[in-house]
């Protein structure tokens, strides 16, 4: 995608420096109306892209040394390319699956999902199936800050303002800039409810792909137009507004809850033509397992041998443990 040159309040101009602003530390604020001055003054500024934000536990690092905000599936800048063509493998099963489920249900617009792509990619990555080349944003910068501090574990999260071509259709394709936005409210089927709660939009790259030499170019800290750390704490709220609760953001019943639900654990054991799915599909779960608890630790995108590794340095895992992971982990790109 394009990569965008924001325009800055004097305040954020001088906290970046001669930085990009992903390269640059997130800008301290510790209320939630301080945040809504600046989300406002930086609309005005950037009055070519529409604003979009998104909420984090934590800034995670690239190679780079700054800020990266990839689509889930592609898991940042050091995952191999062997998992992330598994990863498109169960996307496209759950793909499948799904469509076939709606139809089953007669869940009103199962005629227009099997028919897009997107509307599938949606509802399983909101749905927590499995993920998709689509990054979660929304209008609202309420829900980015609640979604924020409910995944924190720690004293501050972060709260990321994206710019983004205007939105002309449901689902909106700007070839200029390389970038897709979809309006989940008005795509999504009225039985799946937690894109309205969440007022989410989805925004990826026009050319969706497996088999990336680099994938700089799908790192949507290309549209940064600026991020900032938050507390996590309720004063941030400062008495007068609240975070939007867990129950609303992740509405846990309804038709579309319940099939996911199912499909996700039926998913686990399903196998690929020609692929011994079972073992993919656990080591993936492993490898998921370990850089999440590395990152957890340090905060940074690591490839799989560098989590292993440092989990082991920090006596987290067994070193034998490690030594089983990086061995398999290395025959198994050999044999890719």
């Amino acid at each position: 995608m394009r990569e965008i040159t924001p325009k800055l309040t004097p305040q954020l101009e001088r906290h970046c420096g001669s930085n990009r602003v992903w390269q640059a530390p997130p800008f301290p604020v510790s209320t939630y109306s301080e945040l809504v001055a600046h989300a406002a003054r930086l609309a005005y500024l950037n009055r070519d892209d529409l604003l979009f934000f998104r909420g984090q536990d934590e800034d995670y690092q690239s190679r780079a040394k700054g800020s990266t905000l990839y689509p889930a599936i592609y898991g940042g800048d050091r995952v191999p390319a062997r998992e992330i063509r598994y990863r498109f493998e169960l996307l496209d099963q759950a793909a499948v699956m799904l469509v076939e489920r709606f139809k089953q249900a007669n869940i009103e617009g199962h005629t227009d999902l099997r028919r897009k792509r997107y509307i599938q990619w949606s509802i399983l990555q909101h749905y927590e199936v499995t993920n998709s080349p689509l990054l979660d944003l929304t209008h609202s910068l309420r829900v980015a800050c609640s979604f924020a501090q409910h995944k924190s574990t720690s004293g501050k999260c972060y709260v990321y303002v994206l710019g983004l071509p205007y939105v002309t259709n449901r689902i909106t394709i700007n070839s200029e800039h390389d970038v897709v936005n979809i309006r989940l409210l008005s795509i999504c089927p009225p039985a799946a409810l937690r894109p309205y709660y969440q007022e989410g939009y989805l925004a990826g790259t026009t050319h969706v792909t497996n088999d990336l030499d680099s994938k700089t170019e799908l790192d949507f800290r290309n549209r940064l137009v600026a991020k900032f750390v938050i507390p996590s704490s309720k004063s941030f709220w400062e008495g007068k507004f609240n975070a939007i609760g867990e129950g609303e953001l992740f509405p846990k019943q309804g038709t579309v809850f319940d099939l996911c639900s199912t499909l996700k654990e039926e998913l686990r054991y399903e196998l690929q033509p020609g692929h011994s799915g079972e073992f993919l599909n656990f080591w993936v779960s492993l490898e998921s397992y370990v850089v999440d608890a590395a990152r957890r630790q340090t905060a940074r995108n690591l490839s799989v041998r560098e989590a292993t590794l440092m989990l082991s340095q920090r006596g987290l895992i067994p070193a034998a443990a490690a030594s089983e992971i990086d061995a398999i982990q290395k025959g198994l790109i050999s044999l890719c």
